[in-house]
């Protein structure tokens, strides 16, 4: 499977591209970052965001996207710029049909490291050994990004079956349905 990782960011937005799946070796196809100048406004950086996942979903045709979820922080700006970049990540994904799926950075963190509290040096050489990388991906945002498509890759599988399985469950008649 082909995953498309975003780590959401006004003014840096990883994106890392991996291939793989359970069980199997994971190989990095691309990483990166769409980057937006400070001196614009919200709404002309979001759509620099958009056109750059654009040409990421374009050259890169991922099979599921993973988006990193946006968690509480002291700094209500650097929360909302994440989250509008989060969102548009979505919409890109959502638009072309693609499944997203969210994960919380100490559900990567851990995933990756088995430390849901590893640094970004941690998760960087990380990284780098599961994807037989000579150097850690640069900057930490690609990263990052790269860390989200193999935590995907890793628990998305098994996420995705249980829903389907809760679904199916929800689906069924219940045992007073079968009585009348």
């Amino acid at each position: 499977m082909r995953v498309l990782g975003v780590d959401p960011g006004l003014t840096r937005c990883g994106v890392g591209v991996v291939d793989g799946a359970p069980g199997r070796p994971l190989h990095m196809v691309a990483c990166g970052v769409v980057r937006t100048p400070a001196e614009l406004d919200v709404a002309h950086r979001l759509l620099r965001i958009e056109e750059g996942l654009e040409l990421w979903f374009d050259q890169h045709q991922p099979e599921l996207v993973a988006v990193e979820r946006v968690f509480a922080q002291h700094n209500v700006r650097t929360v909302m710029g994440t989250a509008q970049a989060s969102a548009v990540a979505m919409l890109c994904a959502t638009r072309r049909g693609i499944p997203v799926t969210l994960h919380t950075p100490s559900e990567v963190k851990a995933a990756i490291s088995g430390n849901g509290r590893a640094d970004k040096a941690q998760v960087g050489a990380m990284v780098t050994r599961l994807l037989r990388l000579d150097a850690p991906p640069k900057p930490a945002d690609a990263a990052d990004a790269l860390a989200l498509a193999i935590c995907h890759i890793w628990r998305g599988a098994a996420t995705d079956r249980i829903a389907a399985a809760v679904a199916t469950a929800r689906a069924r008649p219940s045992v007073k349905e079968y009585r009348r």
